[in-house]
């Protein structure tokens, strides 16, 4: 598979779109449009992909970073999207990307007598939903008090016992970029920071899209057999664009924090209700993640932000099973993130409104994919091929495609010690490679044998290669590219990674020719976004914040 997303390519992509019919362009670089372009261009379309700012830049890079089947989705007895999901969920790990994923255990903590049997059917059944199709990820078990308190010692003690099974942890935003990377090496053209500005019509029906390249201001005319809206919490205004809006999206808000590993002692997750949803810590590499919120969003889409209340929420339900109680001083990082659900009208609660997704015709020639939860994405680029598809095709075969980085991955992780021997690299930094770019690994070791200073860290614990690699090969035009979603960086750290991003500026600048002025803006428009985002998590309210958010 050739290199993809080059930053060095981007400018003969764009010169080539113009002028070109393609059979499918998506618009939307988030995991549904991603793995859209893949479905399209797997089954033998020409594809363009467009999105406005970066990939997974929205709520790809901003959601729960596990693989589910939506337990609590139970009760609303969706049994079907609990089964495709958990069947999605398990082909992950076993087949298109292993290197991404980790299975990992949650406990369901009991304080009533009556809660085991009615939870224990619950996870019995989100077991036996899975009954056909790849099994990669144990099953549930039950644990008395005792055994609950020796896998979690830092949960408080007056529970009666406990459930404990299993889902998957995944880096969003890193899965979406290899979504979207796998689309490329098959021969979709990506384009990010290229809006659609407007929708082109003939005849009434829709025939393309114009695209504004916001690095240079130049805008293309690009045509289309179909045009597909995966544009998330975006979708309502595409239609709008092509002056027709059939469907009304309600952006639901989420929150989660980030907490250092050593401030919950734990080798499992956990999962408690809360009067109108549940509250979650689950394992995140070497950090605890809590979440979340769902509340309405009615401010700017591209910059949800979390609040004072949302943090004290969150802690609240933290502190009511924890045994050392948790403050805003332990916090590494928070960000918040929009769900793209389907209006619900008539109910105020977004955590009500179900998670199943809806492929919407219309206007002529634009078809709409909306609603869905990460997990099944594949399913919803699937759904809205089967119907935009301009010609017969082939059925999807995503379902055996790995994704970039995933195939011989088991071969070359039996290889991590002889790696790091030839690398002179720790085999601790071997591990993190290989479950960052899996087979892609022996290329960022090459990088690393060019140049020995690109094999120490940089920001954290990435090595300076990443940068590097990120820019040469993932398609990072900016500073926020890099230090919030092809590394992990600015959640991980709660200075928000402001102090290595000189560090990281000068790298990514001597790559792409940034001048002295160039690095000086992408700096401050970085140190803008990070103190915009403390200031915003200390207002009160959702109004409040927005206005503490600067431009």
């Amino acid at each position: 598979m050739r290199s993809v997303l080059s930053s060095a390519q981007r400018q003969a992509a764009l010169d080539g779109v113009e002028g070109r019919t393609y059979d499918v362009v998506v618009i939307g670089g988030g995991v549904t449009g991603a793995g859209t372009a893949l479905d399209a261009v797997s089954r033998g379309l020409s594809v363009l992909l467009v999105e406005a700012a970066d990939l997974a830049s929205g709520t790809s890079s901003r959601s729960g970073k596990i693989f589910h089947g939506g337990l609590r989705y139970l009760e609303q007895l969706n049994f079907r999207l609990v089964r495709e999901a958990l069947v999605e969920r398990d082909l992950m790990v076993q087949k298109l990307c292993p290197y991404l994923v980790e299975p990992v255990p949650f406990l369901i903590p009991f304080t009533h007598r009556w809660e085991r049997p009615y939870i224990g059917a619950g996870v019995a059944l989100y077991d036996l939903l899975r009954l056909t199709g790849p099994r990669s990820v144990r099953g549930h078990r039950h644990l008395t008090r005792r055994a609950a308190l020796r896998e979690m010692p830092d949960l408080r003690p007056d529970i009666t016992g406990a459930a404990q099974y299993y889902d998957v942890r995944v880096d969003d935003a890193r899965h979406t970029l290899q979504v979207a990377r796998t689309a490329a090496g098959l021969g979709a053209t990506v384009l990010t920071r290229t809006p659609v500005v407007a929708v082109l019509r003939s005849d009434g029906v829709v025939s393309g899209v114009r695209i504004r390249d916001e690095e240079s201001d130049r805008t293309y005319e690009v045509r289309a057999r179909v045009v597909i809206n995966a544009a998330g919490v975006w979708a309502d205004r595409v239609q709008a664009l092509a002056g027709e809006q059939s469907i009304d999206v309600t952006p639901a808000k989420g929150i989660h924090l980030m907490v250092p590993g050593d401030r919950i002692r734990s080798r499992t997750g956990l999962v408690a209700r809360t009067p109108d949803s549940v509250f979650i810590i689950r394992r995140w590499f070497d950090s605890w993640l809590l979440g979340t919120t769902d509340t309405r969003w009615e401010y700017d889409r591209s910059a949800p932000v979390a609040t004072q209340a949302d943090v004290d929420y969150l802690l609240g339900h933290a502190n009511r099973w924890l045994r050392r109680p948790l403050s805003r001083a332990d916090l590494a990082g928070i960000f918040a993130g929009l769900r793209p659900l389907v209006s619900g009208r008539g109910s105020s609660s977004t955590a009500a409104l179900r998670r199943d997704h809806a492929v919407i015709e219309g206007p002529p020639g634009m078809v709409t994919i909306v609603g869905g939860k990460y997990t099944t994405y594949r399913l919803m680029a699937r759904d809205v091929v089967n119907v935009a598809t301009p010609r017969p095709v082939p059925p999807s075969p995503t379902g055996d495609l790995p994704l970039l980085g995933a195939a011989g991955f088991s071969a070359l992780r039996n290889q991590r010690e002889s790696l790091a021997r030839e690398s002179g690299l720790p085999l601790a930094r071997i591990d993190h490679l290989l479950g960052r770019y899996g087979t892609e690994t022996p290329a960022l070791l090459d990088l690393v044998a060019d140049r020995p200073s690109w094999g120490k860290p940089l920001v954290g614990d990435y090595l300076a290669a990443e940068v590097a690699y990120a820019v040469l090969n993932e398609g990072a035009l900016h500073l926020d590219d890099v230090l919030l979603r092809r590394t992990r960086a600015a959640l991980e750290n709660s200075d928000r990674a402001l102090s290595a991003a000189p560090a990281v500026a000068d790298l990514m600048g001597g790559l792409l020719g940034w001048n002295d002025q160039r690095r000086k803006e992408e700096l401050e428009r970085y140190r803008l976004w990070a103190e915009s985002e403390d200031a915003a998590s200390r207002a009160p309210d959702d109004a409040a914040a927005v206005t503490a958010v600067r431009p």
